[in-house]
């Protein structure tokens, strides 16, 4: 979200602020991912996952699901056997921010 000036909007969750990202920082923290990509059309960014079968990749989620529910940001997944699509961005701010880089490099480290 921005102001009428274009001013990033700062949204309050808890204690914490959410902002997001710059073009510029965005495009930092997407070279420092491994195989995420911006989504067009969105503040977002998204990557695809294959497994051997169902019960790896229903595994995966699961290891995802529990850090996503501790760190309260959730991702949009889809799911067909031994596939998995994960986009991620922050609703509250309106785009990217700085929980989604965190979880996606979370789930860089549990796929490496």
């Amino acid at each position: 979200m921005r102001t009428p000036a274009g001013v990033p909007v700062q949204i309050q969750r808890g204690s914490t602020m959410i902002q997001k990202l710059t073009s510029e920082q965005r495009a930092a923290q997407l070279a420092g991912l491994h195989g995420w990509q911006a989504v067009a059309d969105r503040d977002a960014i998204q990557r695809q996952f294959k497994f051997a079968d169902f019960n790896e990749a229903f595994g995966f989620m699961t290891r995802v699901a529990i850090k996503a529910q501790e760190m309260d940001h959730h991702p949009e997944w889809f799911n067909v056997y031994n596939k998995v699509e994960i986009t991620l961005s922050t609703h509250d701010a309106g785009g990217l921010t700085e929980r989604d880089i965190k979880l996606a490099t979370f789930i860089d480290s549990i796929t490496a």
